[in-house]
């Protein structure tokens, strides 16, 4: 493994898996490793077999954020985390944090950004500018109060104190807690129900809520969807096999 720590991407079936790999500094992300994550995600996206991205950590944690000895070039509004964040947001397919360990700064950053975020038991949350003196990028900010609400977002950029997984589910910045040996086959079987599901329904519904989130609800977009509906066979195949109590086949491809 390259000292400086690599980001590497696999492809599993229907699963892209990207995982930040740098144990000796609890997979801490350098500057270069920002830089790879949007090319890895392109790759990722322009996979017609993949039906969902799973973002982890090598080891038993996710990542203790940047590597604050390149610091310099992990600030500022075009900087490789923000533009590396951006890129995971804007992904075409569902996303999924697997988090193991520590997940802080811009782990912590990049798992917000997921779709989804399935934590162990021994999993850690911080959100910690405030003791860098950093201010946080307004789209990052705004992620995170969509999931948390103010009071809690305040909270924890206002304390950036760390709160384990149980807090983390309680206020909304985790979605499930599993025991840490169910981890792997917690979200494999997650990843397995949405290849099942309507690829054009899920895109349909990831596009609506992000636009909602972020303030820009698109009527344009919404008529788009209804008519992509109406002209591909995903509602004629989901009914069929409802009646026949099979498992759907359903062609709709982004």
């Amino acid at each position: 493994m390259n000292d400086d720590g690599t980001v590497e991407l696999t492809l599993t079936g229907q699963t892209a898996t990207i995982t930040i790999n740098n144990p000796p500094r609890r997979n801490a992300l350098t500057p270069a490793m920002w830089r790879r994550l949007p090319e890895l995600l392109d790759a990722a996206a322009a996979d017609p077999a993949v039906h969902a991205l799973v973002l982890t950590g090598a080891g038993g944690t996710f990542s203790a954020g940047a590597d604050l000895t390149g610091v310099r070039d992990l600030v500022g509004p075009d900087s490789p985390p923000t533009r590396a964040e951006e890129r995971l947001a804007a992904f075409p397919k569902p996303t999924i944090a697997r988090v193991r360990g520590h997940c802080v700064g811009g782990g912590c950053q990049l798992a917000v950004a997921c779709d989804l975020r399935i934590a162990a038991r021994d999993a850690r949350f911080a959100v910690p500018p405030a003791r860098l003196g950093i201010a946080y990028p307004g789209p990052t900010t705004r992620r995170l109060l969509g999931l948390v609400g103010p009071a809690r977002a305040k909270w924890l950029l206002f304390t950036a104190d760390q709160i384990d997984a149980d807090r983390a589910a309680a206020i909304g910045l985790v979605d499930e807690v599993v025991p840490i040996e169910e981890l792997d086959a917690h979200v494999a079987r997650l990843v397995d129900t949405i290849a099942q599901r309507s690829q054009l329904s899920i895109a349909a519904a990831k596009e609506t809520i992000d636009l909602a989130v972020a303030g820009r609800p698109s009527a344009e977009r919404d008529a788009f969807w209804q008519a992509e509906m109406l002209r591909a066979g995903d509602v004629a195949e989901g009914a069929a096999a409802f009646l026949e109590r099979r498992r759907a086949n359903f062609s709709w491809r982004p």
